[in-house]
């Protein structure tokens, strides 16, 4: 590492948190003045608004926004090195353009393990905090109320709910299915279902049929006590909550949620792959902002700027609209996380290569 790379890591890291500040001091301030009233409705302690909704604000936004965040602050410094001539004069000292792109790459590695380490495991506690928050106070989001369920517990066990309640933990009309690989070997209907703890649930005017080849068993009761690997909390999970599990949490969730069955799963593996691609999603941007901003244009950084937000937005966009046909079961979740930097690979690859010449 020579000076001149620590030099543009500086300017690099230094332009990106500066950015950051900004533009989230007057995002919160925006959202303060939209929210206000429900503060004050809802009479909510300072101490809330502080550190349950706006501290959490602050990493889960800036890792949302984090594309805009590098691509504007690898364009205003670098078409400001540009219009000071410290371009030219770097690669008058012998300096190569691919050697010039090293401290950049190293800026790009430190926000990416920055944004994998927040993303995964920082940000998801923040934002159960700042939604839990929301809910409260602002946009009652959660249900006490979940209808038609239908999974499999376990393998070989099918479990049908027609409606449960949150607060009570009681299910009525509910049927639990048994097979041996495609064989149905018992069907156990009940008119509720009620949860104890620890995977015990009790059953309320049950029937259970069993079936022996061509035979049938029929048993009928008050009340019957199983054993069901399930927790009524799982019977709630929504989409919003995806963002409020750690990288490992979700990939078990995901994991089970397959196992089971389940056909609420693809806005988890969206979630999970995207953690992984916005984070690299920084290299892509700072190629791209580099080849934009490193010649002295006429016009200065303006013209950079603006060009520059655009393809973020671009971007951005790209990723919601790919997202949106993932859920809808358009494209897998892998493509509709990878897409956006694949397209935007593809334009930088050729802009590098024509300013690098």
């Amino acid at each position: 590492m020579k000076r001149l790379d620590w030099y543009i890591i500086r300017k690099f890291l230094g332009t990106f948190f500066f950015s950051i500040v900004l533009i989230l001091s007057i995002a919160i301030v925006f959202d303060m003045t939209e929210k206000m009233d429900d503060f004050f409705e809802h009479q909510v302690p300072l101490k809330e608004i502080i550190f349950d909704y706006y501290l959490p604000f602050i990493p889960y936004y800036m890792n949302m926004f984090s594309s805009l965040f590098i691509f504007i602050s690898v364009i205003f410094f670098t078409s400001k090195m540009a219009g000071n001539s410290e371009i030219i004069a770097i690669q008058a000292a012998g300096v190569s353009y691919h050697r010039m792109m090293v401290p950049y790459a190293v800026s790009a590695t430190i926000l990416f393990a920055l944004g994998v380490f927040l993303g995964g495991w920082i940000i998801p506690r923040s934002a159960a905090r700042m939604l839990n928050f929301t809910d409260k106070y602002v946009e009652h989001f959660t249900t006490e109320n979940a209808r038609n369920i239908q999974l499999e517990v376990e393998p070989g066990t099918i479990l049908y709910i027609e409606s449960f309640q949150r607060r009570s933990e009681i299910g009525y009309r509910c049927s639990i299915e048994y097979f041996e690989g495609k064989t149905l070997v018992s069907r156990l209907t009940a008119d509720r279902i009620y949860y104890d703890s620890l995977e015990y649930w009790h059953l309320d005017h049950y029937t259970q049929r069993t079936f022996t080849g061509l035979r049938e068993n029929l048993e009928r009761g008050g009340r019957k006590d199983i054993v069901l690997p399930i927790d009524p909390n799982e019977l709630f999970i929504t989409a919003q909550q995806a963002q409020q599990m750690t990288t490992p949490e979700l990939r078990r969730y995901i994991k089970r949620q397959l196992q089971r069955g389940s056909g609420n799963v693809k806005p988890f593996e969206v979630e999970y792959h995207k953690r992984w691609a916005m984070p690299l999603g920084a290299f892509i941007m700072t190629l791209l902002g580099v080849t934009m901003s490193s010649r002295r244009q006429r016009g200065g950084m303006g013209k950079n700027l603006g060009l520059g937000i655009m393809l973020t937005a671009g971007y951005i966009l790209f990723s919601t609209v790919s997202t949106t046909f993932s859920v809808n079961n358009v494209m897998s979740p892998l493509m509709a996380a990878w897409l956006p930097n694949f397209v935007f690979l593809a334009i930088s690859i050729p802009l590098y290569i024509r300013a690098s010449r």
